[in-house]
């Protein structure tokens, strides 16, 4: 469908509802996840330390 002004679309008689939106799994608006919401992003090292983490858990989580 070609690109209409909204002063074209007044004139033409096509409403905001009569337009076709593509609502499939493939349109894409914004990605799920931006380059620096990652780990690299963040400047972390790849790998993590969960181990380390559940080693050093506090007495009372036990």
């Amino acid at each position: 469908m070609p690109v209409v002004s909204g002063r074209e679309r007044e004139t033409s008689g096509l409403r905001d509802d009569d337009r076709a939106v593509d609502l499939s799994d493939e349109f894409v608006v914004l990605p799920e996840q931006t380059a620096d919401d990652t780990d690299r992003g963040w400047g972390e090292r790849s790998g993590g330390n969960d181990d380390w983490l559940l080693a050093e858990r506090p007495p009372h989580w036990d």
